[in-house]
Formats: C-alpha cells, sequence, structure tokens
C-alpha cells in the first residue's frame, strides 16, 4: 500500500529505509524535539546521538501502513523490523511538521 506522506516524512522514512543519518537529520528542523518512549532529544545533535546509538546498530527500519491527521499531527503507524528482540514491533509516529521540516516526532510502541 502506497501512503500519501507529506514530502519530509516520506524523506524521512526513505533515508531509515537506508539508515541514512544524514539524510534523516535533514529533514527535521534545527530546534526539533524527538521523544522516543518517554526519552526526550532536543535538536538535531541529541537527535544523531539517538540514531547513532538506538536506530542504526540494530537496522531499525520503520515501515509505515497508516496514516491519519488530528488536528496538527500526522500520525504514521507501522513496524520496525531489526535486530533487535521482539522484531517487528508495531510503532506509532506522531510528527508535527513546520514548513518543510519535521518539528516533532514522537515514537510509542
Amino acid at each position: 500500500m502506497s501512503l500519501d506522506l507529506p514530502p519530509s516524512i516520506a524523506a524521512y522514512v526513505a533515508a531509515n529505509a537506508r539508515l541514512d543519518i544524514e539524510a534523516m537529520l535533514q529533514t527535521f528542523a534545527p530546534d526539533a524535539v524527538f521523544r522516543d518512549n518517554g526519552a526526550v532529544f532536543q535538536g538535531r545533535s541529541e537527535i544523531r546521538g539517538l540514531l547513532e546509538k538506538e536506530v542504526v546498530p540494530v537496522k531499525a527500519i520503520f515501515t509505515p501502513d497508516s496514516l491519519r491527521r488530528e488536528g496538527a499531527e500526522v500520525i504514521v503507524e507501522g513496524p520496525a523490523h531489526g535486530d533487535f528482540p521482539g522484531s517487528p514491533i508495531r510503532f506509532i509516529y506522531r510528527f508535527t511538521l513546520e514548513g518543510d521540516a519535521i518539528k516533532t516526532l514522537e515514537v510509542t510502541g
């Protein structure tokens, strides 16, 4: 199924599929906030640390299969596959956008 993702979210998903940290970071606003199961990462530097520690080493690739909007949020759901216990795990990604960039991303399982 093809989802009509906003361009910055589509770019993030595509970069994640390649495990390309630089391309993933470019989709975020410089002062973006990434919340990952309760932990908060502010700005591209902290988000880079999260991606380098928690995403790339375990090859965590998110494959969205549903999309909906709730107010200003774009909510994308789907499984993440990788070399981690319980893979695949279904996640919910809640994005807010600012212009062409991701302003906030909250990931919950």
